[in-house]
């Protein structure tokens, strides 16, 4: 298994996931990423969804919302 810090887990399959209301999803594949940040559309598989988080100040801080720094310029202009 790796974890990776800004993206999915990757285990060796073939692999078997159990949600928490207990359906089980399996993968037969040899690698498999597992989704931590709740945005695949194909949770618990990822589908990197994490890609398109956006750095949003200096210090590095990572949260999603997608807006830019000139949308935000646009906004003030009156």
């Amino acid at each position: 298994m790796t974890v990776n810090r800004e993206g999915p887990i990757l285990v060796e399959g073939p692999v078997e996931v159990e949600s928490a209301d207990g359906t089980t999803t399996r993968s037969d594949r040899f690698l498999v990423a597992i989704c931590t940040c709740r945005r695949s559309r194909t949770y618990p598989w990822c589908d990197t969804s994490h890609r398109c988080r956006k750095l949003t100040g200096p210090s590095g801080d990572r949260r999603g919302g997608g807006q830019s720094q000139k949308g935000e310029e646009e906004k003030s202009r009156p």
